[in-house]
């Protein structure tokens, strides 16, 4: 029988049960015992031994810059290259609470003076000064780098504002001394790092320095852009031109070394190192050699005054190259600038330096339209190529307007060949009147103008050109109502673009001579040239050819889309050639005495000059022109040249083209050729 235990009592611990929790008690207590000797032993016997080694095996990452891929030219000569200086910066995160306070006041009260209305917000924010416990360190550093203590600020409070997180560039390309000093006195400068940098070299100094653009550190508005997407804060990125168009492939990725130093930062070790990879290098379609004739013809002929020239390939539209003047020495932007400094360079009235002229300014295009009017004219069979009209070196207009050629030049009966060998005013002129409408998107020579591409980018492979105008009656009510409603919002006259009248026959009469309201740039004027000589094909113009890796091997072409057709009837197209060619060659030709001596059986030149009358300005000079050698498909190439305040067509704009075109061809097949101003009466 078993017996029942009886409830609440436990029964007897056995012998052999109460043998082995004593074993493990001693286990346990003998474990704790070793974990608590050695503990005592790490931290109280050799304490001092592992606080040395700690000491000694600080780890700091040290970035290793990327160079920025050349940019060269179609022949592989360098435009754009890269050479290593030194760079002095602080780090944010070692200047002090009092310095961070201040830059968030002065941001705040930058961004509170930002949304009031423009006229009301007083002076501009000044910097804070430097606090008391950062005078110390900015002077030793200023008299170190041979600067100012408010330079200094000016530049740690803009680097704080702008992005608080990235180191801050205090100067530039700084002498190997220096950064000696600054690292054997590394507690003197607190926080104050000297890296290696790569800053953009321009071998060619101000050649195409609006072309090529520029680069800066990105900016906190670039940092959120999709473009840069994923680019680190402190990089260096393209800013405008090329150096912006093909910054994906120009950037290179930077790398880092941790690096094992000591609590002084003295080097102990070498750790893990991820190396930069370069960017890639961009070969452009530019011929270095051309650049810098058509730069020394500008500047030899035009002097100081401001225009621009464009010199493609017709066929598909390289262009081969691309000047603006003023131009400037981008190297200058290369290295942090005091902004005194930037606007002694770049603020300067009406100069703008920095401006692409060339692919940017809106000019009305004188007589050089003058092709394209006589192509609508000639699709609207108003007139006919053999049409003849009576040149007496003045037209009626309506019943209170004459319009006369310069001069009052009577050129007699002339048809269209000669119209155009003569720059015939009148002629056109009467075009313009026999093809006026008050229809909204105009009439034939509006059709013809967008057709060559007048009214619209031409495509080019740069971040931003002018569009330009073809005026017709819905823009001008299209700018009436703008300026109207500008003027009842802010109670002020506004612009006199329009008027505020409706189109008349006078504005299409203007347009047929390119004067008016037409604006175009000189790239347009050589895109719709080019389409003119291959017959109507205007090909989309462009300046990238191929992407290279570092070493200079192709790794792909850059593609660039095709352009449009058009259809231009074989005599239309032949007739405004061959008075294209007349007058350049031919006695009379407006360009002729230009090209006295041009060997033009060998290389025939079809040029058209233009002058245009500016309010309050001298004339401006314009010259468009096209050649080859010996057949069409052999160094075909089309000039388009302007000279603000130029003169003549004939004065300025024919001369630098016609040394252009010499260059390229050779001078000695035409050693003869002068590439003098013509006669100043030549439109």
């Amino acid at each position: 029988m078993i017996d029942p235990v009886t409830p609440g009592r436990r029964p007897p611990v056995s012998p052999q049960l109460a043998l082995r929790v004593a074993a493990l008690g001693v286990v346990a207590f003998a474990l704790f015992a070793v974990i608590f000797f050695r503990l005592w032993y790490l931290q109280v016997l050799s304490g001092d031994q592992y606080l040395a080694q700690a000491q000694t095996n600080k780890v700091r990452v040290q970035p290793l810059p990327a160079p920025r891929g050349d940019i060269v030219d179609r022949n592989g000569d360098p435009i754009v290259s890269n050479r290593s200086a030194i760079v002095v910066k602080i780090k944010p995160e070692s200047l002090p609470q009092s310095e961070k306070d201040a830059v968030l006041k002065y941001g705040a009260d930058r961004i509170e003076r930002a949304k009031k209305p423009k006229g009301s917000r007083g002076d501009q924010i000044p910097a804070p000064p430097v606090p008391p416990d950062l005078q110390l360190r900015f002077r030793r550093l200023a008299q170190t780098l041979g600067m100012s203590t408010g330079r200094i600020q000016e530049l740690v409070v803009r680097g704080l504002f702008l992005a608080g997180y990235a180191p801050i560039v205090i100067k530039t390309d700084v002498d190997e001394d220096v950064r000696g000093y600054i690292a054997e006195r590394q507690d003197e400068f607190p926080g104050v790092t000297v890296d290696n940098a790569f800053l953009r070299e321009y071998p060619q100094g101000e050649l195409a320095a609006q072309l090529l653009g520029t680069v800066s550190q990105i900016s906190p508005a670039e940092l959120k852009s999709k473009t840069f997407r994923g680019v680190p804060a402190g990089s260096i990125v393209g800013q405008t031109g090329i150096e912006r168009q093909y910054d994906k492939f120009l950037r290179g990725r930077d790398g880092k070394e941790r690096l094992l130093v000591d609590a002084q930062g003295n080097p102990r070790g070498e750790g893990v190192r991820v190396e930069p990879k370069p960017g890639n290098n961009v070969q452009l379609t530019l011929d270095l050699k051309l650049q810098q004739a058509a730069t020394k013809a500008f500047t030899d002929v035009a002097g100081d005054l401001k225009g621009a020239f464009v010199v493609m390939d017709p066929r598909g539209g390289a262009v081969y190259a691309m000047g603006s003047f003023p131009s400037f020495d981008p190297s200058v932007l290369a290295r942090p600038i005091t902004q005194k400094r930037y606007d002694e360079i770049f603020n300067v009235p009406g100069a703008t330096p920095q401006f692409n002229r060339a692919t940017g300014a809106n000019y009305s295009t004188g007589s050089t339209f003058k092709p394209f009017t006589a192509l609508g004219a000639l699709e609207s069979k108003d007139v006919s190529t053999g049409t003849v009209v009576n040149d007496q070196g003045c037209i009626q207009i309506d019943a209170n307007r004459t319009a006369c050629n310069a001069g009052k030049t009577p050129f007699g009966p002339v048809d269209l060949r000669q119209a155009i060998r003569v720059s015939s005013d009148v002629y056109f002129y009467s075009l313009g009147l026999k093809t006026n409408t008050d229809a909204p998107r105009g009439g034939p020579i509006q059709k013809a103008a967008r057709q060559f591409g007048f009214g619209r980018a031409t495509g080019i492979d740069l971040p931003i050109e002018s569009v330009g105008n073809v005026p017709d009656a819905a823009w001008r009510r299209r700018v009436a109502k703008q300026e109207e409603e500008y003027e009842r919002k802010n109670k002020v006259p506004c612009c006199t673009i329009s008027d505020k009248r409706a189109w008349s026959i006078g504005d299409n009469v203007n347009l047929s001579i390119g004067q008016g309201d037409l604006q175009a740039t000189p790239l347009q004027m050589a895109t719709a040239y080019a389409g003119l000589a291959n017959g109507g094909k205007v090909p989309r113009p462009h300046l990238g050819l191929e992407v290279q890796d570092d070493k200079g091997i192709p790794i792909s072409p850059i593609t660039t889309r095709p352009g449009r057709r058009i259809d231009i009837p074989g005599e239309y197209r032949s007739t405004i050639m061959a008075g294209l060619h007349d007058a350049a060659s031919a006695q009379g030709g407006t360009s002729a005495d230009v090209f006295g001596g041009w060997n033009q059986s060998g290389f025939p030149v079809f040029g058209k000059t233009g002058t245009v009358q500016v309010d309050g300005k001298n004339d401006q000079s314009w010259y468009v022109a096209y050649s080859y050698k010996n057949r069409p498909d052999d160094k075909p190439l089309v000039v388009a040249v302007t000279v603000e305040e130029g003169g003549f067509g004939a004065a300025r704009a024919a001369p630098i083209a016609c040394r252009i075109m010499k260059s390229w061809f050779g001078a000695k097949y035409n050693k003869q050729a002068g590439c003098t101003p013509g006669s100043s009466t030549s439109l």
